[in-house]
């Protein structure tokens, strides 16, 4: 049977059990909420996995999960580039979880509880206007510059669709994914 390029939710859904599934998001994402099954190897992974990734497609169907189904579809160019055939979860978990179907979320993992980037852009964007807005009432005027700034900044953000404080608070050491367990998740591979 020739391989799909693409399965839509209610497909991939009858088809589980006689899928390998890997999602090629980041370890995060994947700890978030994935498919039932779903082995993490990370888009930036995948052409190190190739021989595992090779040998699970030629026991069975490879079905590549992402947030939104891009980067799975990206994911399967290049397996089809090295002659592995997959196919692509169509609106990847966004529209797997759409369709009230389950995800799992691993248990052992960080309980730590996250916030959403837009939350913590929000929150630090709120408290950079009120702390100028407080300090130009209470100390000097020209802290009113503070606020205009990060004003300034969220518009930017708006019109070009980028966040830079997104960028920076994605760089503090809570919002930092673990690594990938990539040998754990090969080793998951040939055993499969």
């Amino acid at each position: 049977m020739t391989t799909p390029l693409v399965l839509d939710p209610a497909e991939a859904a009858a088809r589980l059990p006689e899928l390998t599934v890997v999602d090629v998001r980041t370890p995060g994402e994947h700890a978030a909420g994935h498919l039932p099954g779903a082995l993490n190897i990370p888009l930036d992974r995948i052409r190190t996995a190739l021989p595992e990734l090779r040998r699970a497609a030629e026991r069975g169907e490879l079905l590549l999960v992402c947030a939104t189904g891009a980067r799975s579809d990206t994911a399967r160019k290049l397996l089809a580039e090295a002659d592995v055939p997959a196919a692509s979860l169509a609106g990847g978990t966004g529209a797997w979880a759409g369709e009230g179907r389950e995800l799992h979320r691993p248990v052992a993992c960080d309980t730590r509880a996250r916030w959403s980037m837009e939350r913590q852009v929000r929150l630090t964007a709120g408290a950079a206007v009120l702390l100028g807005l407080l300090l130009a009432l209470f100390v000097h005027p020209a802290f009113q510059i503070l606020s205009a700034g990060i004003a300034g900044g969220l518009v930017v953000s708006a019109v070009t669709d980028t966040c830079g404080m997104a960028a920076l608070l994605g760089r503090m050491p809570h919002n930092r994914p673990r690594p990938a367990d990539l040998a754990a998740t090969l080793a998951a591979l040939r055993s499969g």
